[in-house]
């Protein structure tokens, strides 16, 4: 990707349809897949509306600057999320502390992820991670996502069939619209069973509420620290392996150590942290989203282009995205990801001497195992690790 970095900045000729579409879909299957939580979240706290609209306003940006100013500058398709797995955790740990010390717990978790990036700590630790491993831990981390469009199936028979066969379709004869084609004919088949319920949608431009934050220990305890293991295990390492599986060499301290300052300085907002993303990265980073890996970075563009306007807009996400059936966006998603959960288990399967450790990676990736908190991306990769060790000891 290097030649890619000498060339002129051309995001809008390097643009393509597939490329926008690509950008469009990551965006709709990052804010549908968990905007609900920080609703929960902010509820279960007793956070005013003006708040938890805060609170994805200031995700929104963050996501926005950082998604594109990453990609820019280092010609990659670098996409950056919130926290959902934290996001799942406030959910039980944001009642019953005040949230002024829970902003400060956000502060501090971020703060470790400045220091981590600063360091170099992580980018050494993923060095060491074999190139078969960080794929098969990509197959494993996409494979729920991209099984969900066959669970579809049931509940929405003609919507979901229609866009797989759409897709099949556009493979053969026009393969980068294949996507794009599949999205399209989701939509009007969703309409034709009156699926899509604009009703509700109007637009509120979101207002930013400054949270001063303070320090205290049981907040940096109960919520600081697992909010600071979660997005390096369940984030920042799966959404590097992405990059690297996809081909892409880029350095991880700057990226690790940008979205920490970022979280820092939009935590008093509302935000619990932005990290790398994995899923939403993969559709960006994959053969779908452009045929030339060089220019795929505008995926990434795109979706940071979205993710700002969604933002703006943050108070009239909740509508937005009820408005579209779940069966639609799950195929869609499953449909943009087929092409690197393919890459990724060639890749995995390439060296006959790491085949089982990958294999025992992906199988525990995919399993969706958490233990003590932790999610499977972690264990995956530590089952991986383990397994290759014990049996390169053999003969």
């Amino acid at each position: 990707m290097t030649e890619s970095a000498r060339l002129g900045l051309r995001p809008l000729s390097d643009s393509s349809p597939s490329t926008i579409v690509a950008g469009f879909i990551a965006m709709l299957t990052g804010y549908t897949s968990s905007l609900v939580l920080m609703f929960q979240a902010g509820q279960a706290a007793g956070l005013s509306a003006g708040q938890i609209s805060s609170w994805i306003w200031a995700l929104s940006i963050g996501m926005a600057i950082c998604s594109v100013g990453l990609s820019l500058r280092y010609r990659t398709p670098v996409v950056v999320a919130w926290s959902t797995p934290g996001a799942a955790l406030l959910i039980a740990s944001l009642p019953g502390v005040p949230y002024a010390e829970a902003i400060g717990a956000y502060i501090f978790a971020s703060a470790l992820i400045v220091l981590c990036g600063l360091t170099g700590s992580f980018e050494r630790l993923m060095r060491r991670v074999p190139a078969s491993l960080a794929a098969a831990l990509l197959a494993g981390v996409l494979f729920n996502i991209g099984s969900e469009i066959f669970r579809a199936v049931p509940a929405q028979p003609l919507l979901v069939l229609g866009m797989f066969f759409t897709y099949l379709l556009g493979k053969r004869l026009l393969p980068r619209y294949a996507v794009p084609g599949a999205l399209v004919v989701g939509c009007v088949l969703a309409a034709m069973q009156g699926l899509l319920d604009f009703r509700d949608l109007r637009l509120e431009l979101a207002v930013p509420v400054w949270t001063t934050p303070a320090l205290s220990f049981a907040a940096i305890l109960s919520i600081g620290i697992p909010l600071f293991v979660i997005a390096m295990a369940s984030q920042n390492m799966p959404g590097l392996a992405v990059l690297r599986a996809e081909g892409y060499d880029v350095p991880a301290s700057p990226l690790i150590s940008v979205t920490g300052i970022a979280s820092v300085l939009l935590a008093p907002f509302g935000s619990h942290g932005i990290h790398l993303a994995a899923i939403t990265m993969a559709i960006c980073a994959g053969p779908e989203a452009h045929p030339d890996p060089r220019k795929r970075y505008t995926a990434a563009v795109w979706c940071g282009v979205f993710y700002g306007i969604a933002g703006i807009f943050g108070a009239t996400l909740a509508a937005l995205f009820a408005a579209f059936p779940t069966a639609l966006v799950l195929s869609i998603a499953a449909l943009a990801l087929l092409g690197s959960i393919g890459a990724g288990l060639t890749q995995a399967m390439q060296q006959p001497h790491e085949r089982e450790a990958a294999l025992v990676t992906f199988m525990v990736t995919a399993s969706g195992l958490t233990l003590f908190g932790i999610g499977a991306a972690l264990w995956g990769l530590i089952a991986g690790v383990v397994t290759l060790l014990v049996l390169s000891k053999r003969g």
